[in-house]
């Protein structure tokens, strides 16, 4: 079985870009640098960031659907047990058009 799934990496402080991500537990934790936190925010959804970012004083990322994320975030769909592919880029663009846009420094 394939665990390489299409996500979205959303570095803080920069673009969002499309990658293939290993689908465990120890890969999701290293891209975002921590305990992951799944955040739904949509039917078929998750935002996966560091559940304690706030607390280890993150650099703030984005705002999605109103919530505040700090650090390293990746955007996967979501599955009934699982992660899975997220929509095409030209879906995601659409739905999420600031990810793409540079964060001010």
């Amino acid at each position: 079985m394939d665990k390489l799934i299409w996500a979205l990496k959303k570095p803080a402080g920069k673009a969002a870009k499309f990658c293939r991500i290993d689908n465990t537990l120890e890969s999701l934790q290293e891209e975002v640098g921590g305990y992951i936190e799944a955040v739904n925010i949509s039917p078929d959804l998750a935002v996966i960031c560091d559940e304690d970012g706030r607390l280890k004083g993150k650099p703030y990322n984005c705002k999605i659907n109103g919530v505040d994320f700090v650090g390293d975030i990746v955007i996967c769909g979501r599955g009934i047990d699982d992660f899975i592919d997220i929509p095409t880029p030209p879906v995601m663009h659409q739905r999420f058009p600031h990810l793409w846009e540079e964060a001010a420094t």
